[in-house]
Formats: C-alpha cells, structure tokens, sequence
C-alpha cells in the first residue's frame, strides 16, 4: 500500500525534513515514523488490522462518513488517514495528526 500527504504541509514537513518535530513528545515521532513504515509496507487495507496497537479503525460522526480513519500514535495522538482509490490502486492519504482526548 503506497501513501500520500493532504494539503497538511506540516505533516509532509515532519515526515521528510523532520520539520517541528518538536511540537511533539519524541516517542510520538518516533512512533509516527514506524507507523509510516508500517503503512509503506503492507499490501492492503486489512493489513493494517493486523497490527492490534495501532487500533485502526473508522472515525465516528461526520469524519467517518467522510471516510476517515485513525491510527494510534499513542494514548492521545493519532493520525488520521483516508483510503482513496486511483488507477494504481488503494492508498492512504495522510491527512493529519489530531489530539483525542
């Protein structure tokens, strides 16, 4: 499964120069790059399930009929993706790191 960043230039920032980093606890980096890797590595949407710590599961409310979902960074972050669908294939758009709690 490929990846890709929303118009959240921060969150591309973070993943290719490390930008701001430090606005973030770094286990919550640290984390966010090994769920990146995660992400890059599987095949298929139902990979992700796999990996029980990261609770990847479809928000509730409006977000869910939007189609998002979240990863779990730690007890409070977690970052929020959509599957999208081109002519490669599924994918998921990274769309930013939210606080939930």
């Amino acid at each position: 499964m490929f990846y890709c960043v929303d118009r959240k230039k921060k969150i591309e920032a973070l993943y290719t120069e490390e930008k701001n980093a430090h606005k973030y606890p770094p286990h919550v980096v640290d984390n966010f790059f090994e769920v990146m890797a995660i992400i890059d590595a599987v095949k298929s949407e139902q990979d992700l399930y796999a990996f029980k710590g990261l609770r990847f599961e479809k928000l509730s409310g409006k977000k869910g009929k939007n189609g998002q979902r979240s990863l779990r960074l730690n007890n409070q972050l977690r970052l929020i993706v959509k599957l999208e669908k081109d002519e490669e294939g599924n994918y998921l758009l990274i769309i930013d790191i939210e606080d939930y709690h």
